[in-house]
């Protein structure tokens, strides 16, 4: 099988696993507090992280992690996973997951604007009309299926599912100044987020929480599919991959497949609005990354 093809089906099950990710997120706020539910997420993703680190043999690069590349991890673990995640859980338990999952996917725009103060990098003019078009279309889906009647969804969170989409672009952004392997970078900032969410867990009263098997499990699930084995099959495909492009806008596929499954698993109504803005949001961000022609 050639390189091209394989790149394609890792990115094929990267997409289908996360497009399982807002359902599972959905079952697991219904059964657990927040903290609980992220404190499991963060604790399975980094023996996930670490177990991937010792199978492809990248263990050893921890070793060659400095004091003050541990302090940036530290800082980053604060953003992501404890800040960014526990926003974007608090947007999903007051939101459907088909209003929260596509408001937070603006995060490619908002990057291009935090890239000139922390990159450096100048500012496209397409890149103000992107904004707007996929401003317009977080207004399309945060209506419900009501166009005319602003207002319809929870208004702190949809404030919430935006602001989470500006953390994302934040932790890109400082992630990139980041020299260190991928895997190594991921793994020591979720290292230092399961000791913050131990803290949390603690002072919240989670660990006297009740449990229940269904919200444990969907945690669980989370933990091994948001961040954990997917992450890894997703380098893998832009690894093997001869142009990264034609591979990163399978992405955007994953929001598609999670309309059906909230649909279907959690009886959750389609708003015709949902798919109209989502497909002006992905169009916003495919215009601001198109590339120029020579």
């Amino acid at each position: 099988m050639k390189k091209s093809q394989q790149a394609y089906i890792y990115a094929a099950l990267s997409v289908m696993l996360w497009g399982t990710i807002p359902t599972a997120f959905k079952i697991a706020l219904s059964e657990l507090s927040i903290v609980t539910m992220l404190g499991i997420t963060t604790l399975v993703s980094t023996a996930v992280l670490f177990f991937i680190m010792f199978l492809t043999g990248k263990l050893c690069y921890l070793r060659q992690t400095t004091g003050r590349e541990l302090i940036w991890s530290a800082l980053l673990g604060l953003v992501n996973p404890v800040g960014y995640y526990i926003i974007l859980l608090t947007a999903y338990s007051r939101l459907p997951g088909q209003v929260a999952q596509p408001i937070n996917m603006i995060w490619p725009i908002i990057l291009v604007f935090f890239s000139i103060p922390l990159l450096g990098q100048r500012i496209p003019a397409r890149s103000f009309l992107a904004l707007a078009i996929s401003l317009a279309g977080v207004y399309i889906i945060a209506s419900q299926g009501a166009l005319l009647s602003p207002g319809r969804s929870d208004a702190l969170g949809v404030m919430l599912a935006l602001i989470s989409s500006v953390l994302w672009a934040l932790y890109f952004v400082l992630n990139v100044r980041d020299r260190r392997d991928e895997s190594v970078k991921l793994f020591t900032s979720f290292m230092f987020g399961s000791v913050y969410m131990l803290i949390l867990m603690a002072s919240e009263g989670s660990f006297t929480e009740a449990l229940s098997f269904k919200g444990v499990a969907a945690s669980v699930y989370c933990g091994f599919f948001e961040m954990g084995i997917t992450f890894w099959l997703w380098l893998k495909a832009l690894q093997l991959s001869k142009t990264t492009d034609r591979v990163s806008n399978l992405v955007y596929f994953a929001p598609f497949i999670s309309l059906i499954l909230l649909h279907f698993i959690i009886d959750e109504p389609v708003y015709y609005t949902t798919p109209l803005g989502l497909l002006l949001i992905i169009g916003s961000v495919l215009y601001q990354n198109r590339k120029k022609r020579a």
